[in-house]
């Protein structure tokens, strides 16, 4: 149920999307999806047998918050780096094409493209059988570290926030992140980081930090059993991480909101089928990024329950997805 108040306000937002220039920094990843069905199982092993059927590759990590925020109507620019190889190529093209920035994106050499490949099985079911990954996780060579310091010096200012996607492929050191952190703040910029534990407390001072629950859980050191302990996490990573919000997604279950000086706000998934749960997070700090980058004094409130009909609409589809500006407005114009 929406009021049509609410809705109003919603699609005001939405519509002012256009409007918005953020700068993604973070691990660019390739999503590589290979489909087929189960045909029976080998003789060699009790595995499945997988007659390939179709194969593509998407945009993932840090590239698919960027395909996210140019899909909804942002103007985006992607930084991060990407090996000197096939896979880096192909993903460079790609962004291209989305109409992404890519003058933030080097080429390592000897570096390995962080690509994760999902066998998915469709028959009778889409189901996934198992996720192959290559990577390389060091850090950025000296020359790569000098050159991704002066894109972002140089760029910081033409950006209304900057987002961090961490996956934990390397990219985001200590000093990236706090460099990256001071100087936004020192320009009054919104920070928006989907972080990693490794990480988790360099963030400290950022806008809105939106860990999962698992993430929260072990940065905290709280287990979780229930929403009394999700929301004791909460407060807990609230105080330390110094951060105007903190938002901790949780699947099926929907979000959960903290701010100080303010009782928990719970946010409802409005999801109506989950087939893939894949890139949610993505959309999710996208969709709150542009909102609350549009300058309207938009609550955090606001920028979840967009984010939150967002994310209901990629998870009922397959593999790593985007969700598009007209999308989410006829989501929002449709519910009563």
């Amino acid at each position: 149920m929406i009021r049509t108040k609410q809705r109003k306000k919603l699609e005001s937002i939405l519509k002012r999307f256009p409007r918005v220039k953020l700068l993604v920094v973070g691990d660019i990843m390739m999503d590589r999806s290979i489909f087929g069905k189960v045909s029976r199982i080998s003789p060699e092993a009790p595995v499945p047998v997988i007659i390939a059927e179709a194969e593509d590759f998407n945009l993932g990590g840090a590239a698919n918050v960027a395909h996210n925020i140019r899909s909804l109507g942002g103007a985006v620019s992607l930084c991060g780096i990407v090996g000197d190889d096939e896979n880096g190529r192909k993903m460079y093209r790609r962004i291209a094409e989305g109409g992404i920035q890519t003058q933030g994106i080097f080429f390592e050499q000897g570096r390995q493209t962080t690509v994760k490949t999902r066998i998915i099985a469709h028959h009778p079911h889409y189901h996934k059988l198992v996720r192959v990954d290559r990577e390389t996780t060091d850090h950025p060579r000296a020359s790569t570290f000098r050159n991704l310091s002066k894109f972002l010096t140089e760029k910081m200012e033409d950006f209304d926030g900057v987002v961090f996607s961490d996956y934990g492929k390397g990219l985001l050191t200590r000093k990236l992140i706090q460099t990256i952190i001071s100087r936004a703040r020192q320009s009054r910029k919104l920070i928006m980081v989907d972080p990693k534990v490794k990480n988790f407390f360099f963030f400290k001072g950022a806008t809105v930090i939106t860990p999962n629950t698992n993430e929260a859980s072990e940065a905290s050191r709280i287990p979780v059993t229930d929403q009394v302990s999700v929301e004791k996490i909460g407060r807990s990573l609230l105080k330390r991480l110094k951060c105007n919000a903190l938002v901790i997604t949780q699947g099926e279950k929907g979000m959960t909101i903290f701010e100080p000086h303010q009782k928990p706000y719970p946010v409802p998934t409005v999801a109506k089928e989950v087939y893939d749960v894949t890139g949610a997070g993505d959309t999710v700090i996208g969709t709150m990024a542009l909102a609350l980058g549009t300058g309207l004094h938009v609550s955090v409130k606001d920028a979840a329950s967009l984010a939150n009909y967002a994310a209901g609409i990629v998870v009922g589809k397959v593999g790593t997805a985007i969700v598009s500006n007209q999308e989410l407005l006829k989501v929002i114009r449709e519910k009563r």
